[in-house]
């Protein structure tokens, strides 16, 4: 807390001071020298009053424009008008002395009671008096207005009335003790009504008595413990909340709810030996309390935190009372020695930033200038007056109040003031940059060189006032750059001024009126907030606007960041959040603004500098605090974190396009997952190089090569479109190859993704003679996946007439689809006249499987296909076609199947002709045997085939010819040993057994 100004002790004790109600901007101050002073809230004397005695009581009007005090051994009541600052004598009429006033809440009434209870109402509207003799007994010592014009009055009678603004008698009541400190308040209720309806008054120091004008026969009396000491004061807060200060330096707090009437809330020791006073700031939400030479300042939601303290070691007497403005910017302690002092606890928040420089109030009159990222030493200037705006530029600072504003140069060499401007009327905000500022008042901008010396030969180009004469629009807001003026006005136009050639270059129409704009520190983009409190980014050099996602319609300000390797970054803050936005100029989607996250931002801080992630803001004391965004943690120390907390800061450093920080964050994982995701996020952001470093980094060779292909491409849209197609975003890609100076690439991606519905559309458009080639591709894969009525419907669009190769494919195709569709007839004559046999060989088979075994088989043997022919003619009993057939026929099978079927018809010559082709020898003996009657032939071929089961056959037709001899013989060649033996035996043939047996045996060594 900063001391603004000290009274000394020349005031005498004890010291009355009060500030001026609302503004603030005078205190009141009387001591032991019967008079009371005037100060401004600098601590500079602007009037007195002098009085003929102490004074008594001194009030100021609900406005703060008339002080009225009434003093000892005086029946007048002096006036001192702020605005005049001229003091007026009013005759009370009142024939003993004053003890007390207080002016209403809400009109121009001032009570005034006497020492014999006598009270007299002034109307100071009308100079209207009514005197009310009797009100009290004995003094009146207390007394307040409510918000319903009703006077609550207390006094040493022990009697409390309520009285209307005629001094008619409303309510009354007594209490046990002399009344004190008497407030009027709202009762708290379950409906929460606002009317002020209970008073409060301390009785006898000890207890606090609560009246309720709705409820006048229960009436609460508070007691507390007798250790607290006595009542010093206290104050309402809150909803039903009374905080209260004890002259033991206990602090407590209570509630009037109805169900917890009394009850301690809260309750601290604040001060070990006394204290002496208590000042609750409603605007501040604060109260402050004195005791032991020293100020506490306690934040009224969380009380057992101490916001502030200040030591005033020097004051060996004690302190007196606290007092704040109702503004809650200046804190006012007398103390027991008879000075006061003057504490600054809330500065008005101004400051501006330009670049990297800060210009902010530092006190009242003191404004500091600090440039911490070049490491500049923060200059601290003497204003002349407590502004309402602070700009600073390049060069200059700009300070001022209502139309005025005054200018300093910032050198090397110091700060000089340079001049002070009136402007035509109560300036709004004020822009510097490099020579020029910008005022903005009442709809109105002008804008005009600093140092007019510096353009001296060129006068037309020190000062013009926008809007022109003929353009009825007000403008709304404004900014200056190195190289433009900026503003928006109320019918939606933001307009660019480009200063070196002294005229407008841009111009954009909003639907509705722009009320905020904020561009980036080179002036190439804005963004811009409308009357519907919906943000925007604007571009000027193509015109476009983004809107911004997610947009707080509480958004108070925008700030660019500053750091040159980070361009496009901006947060949007009020006065709880900094929400971080990223304006990505250059992806593959095009354009766009995303929102990365959101920082807290503490109480009363008020951004002023965005530089590499860090947020300078100033606080109502009048100092700097750092923020760091809570989107750039990657930038603290990486070591020792977690795999999952560096994934969120590798997510965050992709958002903000820190590639470079990306990499280092994946070397400490080393996750190719996460290398992968930082490829890409480089990709989507069209950095080809860095793609490139990260893949080689990684061991992808395929995406290298492609990358390297098309690094050198220069189309925009282009090398998007080979980008998105990386990303696997196909769509996109060839909406952006199709704005791009190759729409070919469009087409061909589409075929080489085989997405052949896409490819047949553009061929439509883009090349009308690969529709055949398209359809034939596309007909094969219809034709692959079972859709044979599409399949054939592109075979026919893909026949050309003029390429045989590429005809004959498609000819192919309409034939088997035609067969697969149910048209076997033009199938098959398709495939027919088709030269090739391989269509005749698929489409036999699809007919075959359809159990058309006719067709089939016709074009099994027009391909030369003999063998299915055979076949397939065998299964439909086309027996002729069969014979025809067999000479061409190399399947035993085939063969076989036309000899049983020959066999069974009886035709036995034909079907052992057969048998012979089928290499079935048994059968052939078979057939030469028994049906034939051709032993000759069968004993023939026994002998040459050696076939066991033949020689078998013939030994049994011989033995039933009794051929004894040639039936053991052919037993003997087939190995039926035992049984030959037994033969020869039983018809004496042992001879010749023994023969063929010597034979055999011989031939066998033989062999």
């Amino acid at each position: 807390m900063k001391r603004v100004f000290s009274l000394g002790e020349k005031l005498g004790t004890p010291i009355q001071f009060t500030w001026q109600k609302l503004s603030g901007n005078y205190l009141a101050v009387t001591g032991a020298d019967h008079i009371v002073k005037i100060f401004d809230r600098h601590g500079q004397k602007r009037s007195e009053v002098n009085l003929p005695g102490n004074c008594v009581a001194m009030d100021w009007d609900k406005d703060g424009d008339i002080l009225a005090v009434i003093a000892e051994k005086s029946s007048c009541i002096y006036l001192w008008d702020a605005n005049t600052n001229k003091t007026s004598q009013l005759d009370s009429g009142m024939r003993d002395e004053m003890s007390f006033l207080v002016w209403s809440k809400v009109g121009s009434f001032l009570a005034v009671g006497t020492m014999k209870g006598n009270l007299l109402i002034y109307n100071h509207q009308t100079s209207r008096k009514i005197p009310v003799l009797g009100k009290h007994t004995k003094r009146i010592t207390c007394g307040c207005w409510n918000s319903e014009s009703l006077l609550a009055l207390g006094g040493e009678d022990r009697m409390i009335t309520v009285s209307n603004q005629e001094g008619d008698t409303v309510k009354q009541t007594s209490v046990r003790s002399e009344p004190g400190d008497m407030q009027f308040s709202t009762k708290k209720m379950d409906d929460r009504g606002s009317v002020e309806n209970t008073i409060s008054v301390v009785v006898g120091k000890r207890s606090l008595f609560i009246y309720y004008l709705s409820e006048p026969d229960s009436p609460v009396d508070v007691e507390f413990q007798q250790w607290y000491g006595n009542i010093v004061c206290y104050s309402w807060y809150g909803d039903g909340y009374i905080i209260i200060g004890f002259s033991r330096g206990i602090l407590v707090v209570i509630s009037t709810q109805v169900r917890e009437i009394g009850q301690e809330i809260f309750q601290i020791r604040d001060y070990k030996d006394s204290l002496t006073s208590i000042a609750l700031s409603q605007s501040l939400n604060k109260v402050a309390t004195c005791g032991d030479n020293c100020v506490k300042i306690h934040d009224l939601t969380e009380l057992k935190d101490m916001y502030a303290i200040i030591n005033l070691d020097d004051e060996n007497k004690g302190l007196g009372t606290l007092s704040w403005t109702d503004d809650g910017q200046l804190l006012a302690l007398s103390t027991q020695k008879g000075s006061l002092h003057v504490f600054l606890t809330k500065l008005p928040i101004l400051g501006d930033s330009c670049q990297t420089r800060i210009a902010y109030l530092t006190s009242l009159l003191e404004v500091t200038v600090a440039n911490l990222i070049e490491g500049e030493q923060p200059v601290t200037i003497s204003v002349d007056v407590e502004p309402n705006f602070v700009a600073v530029g390049l060069y200059h600072l700009a300070v001022g109040m209502n139309n005025r504003a005054w200018f300093y140069a910032l050198g090397d060499n110091g700060v000089r003031k340079l001049k002070d401007m009136e402007y035509l009327g109560t300036v709004a905000s004020v822009c510097l940059h490099n020579d020029y500022a910008a005022a903005l008042f009442e709809g109105k901008v002008q804008l005009h060189l600093i140092e007019t010396e510096i353009l001296s030969a060129q006068e037309e180009r020190e000062t013009r006032l926008f809007p022109a004469v003929d353009d009825k629009s007000r403008i709304l807001c404004h900014a200056l750059t190195g190289d433009f003026l900026v503003y928006g006005t109320d019918t939606g136009v933001i307009q660019y001024f480009f200063i070196e050639d002294w005229q407008f270059v841009s111009e954009y129409r909003h639907p509705v009126g722009v009320k905020k704009i904020f561009p980036d520190p080179d002036g190439t983009r804005l963004v811009f907030i409308d009357e519907k409190s919906d943000g925007f980014v604007y571009c000027p050099v193509n015109d476009a606007i983004y809107e911004i996602p997610d947009f707080s319609p509480t958004i108070k300000g925008v700030l660019w960041e500053n750091w040159p390797m980070n361009k496009g970054v901006f947060i949007a803050y009020d006065d709880d959040k900094a929400y971080t936005y990223v304006f990505h100029k250059d992806t593959i989607q095009g354009s766009k603004v995303i929102l990365a996250g959101g920082t807290k931002i503490p109480f009363s801080h008020k951004p002023l500098l965005l530089y590499n992630g860090e947020l300078t803001c100033q606080t109502q004391s009048g100092k700097l605090n750092n923020i760091f965004l809570s989107t750039h943690s990657f930038l603290y120390n990486l070591k020792d974190l977690h795999p999952t907390d560096l994934r969120q800061m590798l997510a965050q450093t992709l958002m903000l396009k820190r590639f470079s920080d990306a990499w280092e964050i994946c070397k400490i994982l080393m996750d190719p997952s996460a290398w992968y995701e930082l490829g890409r996020a480089c990709l989507h952001h069209m950095e080809v190089d860095f793609a490139i470093r990260v893949y080689r980094t990684i061991g992808d060779v395929g995406i290298v090569m492609s990358l390297e292909q098309i690094k050198g491409i220069e189309d925009y849209s282009l090398l998007a479109g080979h980008l998105a197609m990386f990303t696997n975003d196909f769509n996109l890609a060839q909406d952006l190859y199709l704005t791009s100076s190759c729409p070919m690439a469009a087409l061909e991606m589409r075929r080489d993704l085989q997405h052949w519905d896409s490819a047949l559309q553009l061929a439509k458009r883009l090349a009308p003679d690969q529709i055949p080639f398209i359809s034939k591709e596309y007909a094969i894969q219809l034709e692959f996946t079972g859709d044979y009525v599409n399949a054939l419907a592109h075979y026919e669009k893909g026949i050309t007439g003029d390429n045989k190769e590429h005809d004959d494919v498609c000819l192919a195709g309409v034939a088997q689809m035609s067969i697969r569709m149910g048209d076997i007839r033009r199938g098959a004559n398709q495939a027919l006249k088709h030269p090739s046999r391989v269509l005749k060989r698929d489409c036999g088979a699809i007919l075959e499987n359809m159990k058309q075994f006719s067709e089939a088989a016709q074009l099994y043997e027009k391909g030369l296909y003999y063998d299915k022919a055979a076949s397939v003619y065998i299964r439909c009993k086309n027996w002729a076609k069969v014979g025809e057939l067999l000479p061409h026929v190399s399947s035993p099978k085939i063969h076989l199947q036309y000899a049983k079927a020959k066999e069974a018809d009886g035709r036995y010559k034909e079907a052992v002709v057969a048998y012979e082709n089928a290499k079935q020898w048994n059968s052939v003996i078979r057939i030469y045997l028994d049906h034939l009657n051709n032993p000759e032939k069968a004993v023939s071929i026994v002998r040459e085939t050696q076939s066991l089961d033949g020689a078998k056959m013939v030994a049994r037709f011989f033995l039933q010819l009794g051929d004894y001899g040639s039936a053991i013989q052919f037993l003997v060649m087939s190995k039926c040993n035992n049984e030959a033996f037994t033969l020869a035996q039983q018809h004496n043939k042992m001879e010749i057994y023994a023969d063929i047996i010597g034979k055999c045996h011989c031939f066998s060594y033989v062999i």
